[in-house]
């Protein structure tokens, strides 16, 4: 579980994450184009822009660079080696 920095914390479930952004199960509506920063319990915090909102969650775009690459790549990794239920 993540959670999404806005004007509160907020749980948030990952659906899709890559260097460039990622897409939040989440119920925290942030206004697109606010600030907000994402933490993953493994990849660390990562500072984000909201790109868009959809009815199960909010699209968020990173800066294209070594971190948010390291980010992605830790995130994933993290969720491929989870054991299976």
């Amino acid at each position: 579980m993540c959670v999404l920095i806005a004007d509160a914390p907020a749980p948030a479930a990952l659906r899709t994450v890559s260097a460039t952004g990622a897409f939040l199960e989440t119920n925290a509506r942030p206004p697109v184009g606010s600030r907000v920063a994402l933490h993953h319990p493994e990849a660390g915090t990562i500072d984000a822009e909201v790109a868009s909102l959809c009815d199960d969650g909010v699209a968020i775009d990173f800066a294209y660079d070594e971190r948010s690459v390291a980010f992605a790549l830790a995130a994933i990794a993290a969720d491929m080696s989870r054991p299976v239920a």
